[in-house]
């Protein structure tokens, strides 16, 4: 995989997440450059299920909406079971970086599916510790990736929308990133 330009934000809440997405693709930013990852709930329904209709996942459960919005604006969808964080949806680009991880059998010390795509494109294994922690936790992981003037004017925008945690990656630091 090629290192990235990426920087990274974590929302306490799916409203919080959608604003950051909704105020990123209101300035311009390539929707095909955000990936966002968060568990799945099943907690009060019983019922929920997945299908594709052309390039939109649809889907009945917990924040149905909030994802069936991103499925349409964002490039690619998953649903992943990843032992020790439990039950992921991830929209965007970071579906692919997970899935050339898998299919390429890298193996990083400790680090799960979702880790191993994070720490492919070049994301150092301290912040991929600290976002796999925050998924587990129940936040929301919102990822830009892109060229660097992409990036900084993605992080000019984040930092508008008070996430947990806001990080930049640049490819100076994501080039030696190795361990």
């Amino acid at each position: 995989m090629d290192k990235v330009e990426s920087v990274a934000a974590v929302y306490h809440t799916h409203p919080e997440a959608e604003l950051a997405v909704k105020e990123l693709q209101h300035a311009g930013i390539n929707m095909r450059s955000i990936s966002i990852v968060a568990k799945d709930y099943h907690t009060d329904e019983q019922v929920v299920g997945y299908y594709n209709v052309g390039d939109r996942m649809k889907r009945w459960g917990t924040f149905g909406a909030f994802w069936g919005g991103f499925w349409g604006l964002l490039f690619g969808s998953a649903f992943f079971a990843v032992p020790g964080i439990g039950p992921l949806l991830v929209a965007g680009p970071l579906v692919a970086w997970i899935l050339g991880a898998l299919e390429g059998a890298v193996a990083v010390g400790g680090l799960s599916a979702l880790g191993a795509g994070l720490f492919s494109i070049g994301v150092p294994k301290d912040s991929v510790l600290k976002y796999e922690t925050a998924v587990k936790s129940d936040k929301f992981l919102l990822l830009v990736s892109g060229t660097e003037s992409e990036v900084a004017k993605a992080r000019e925008i984040l930092q508008t929308t008070q996430p947990v945690h806001l990080d930049h990656h640049p490819k100076e630091e994501l080039v030696g990133a190795a361990f």
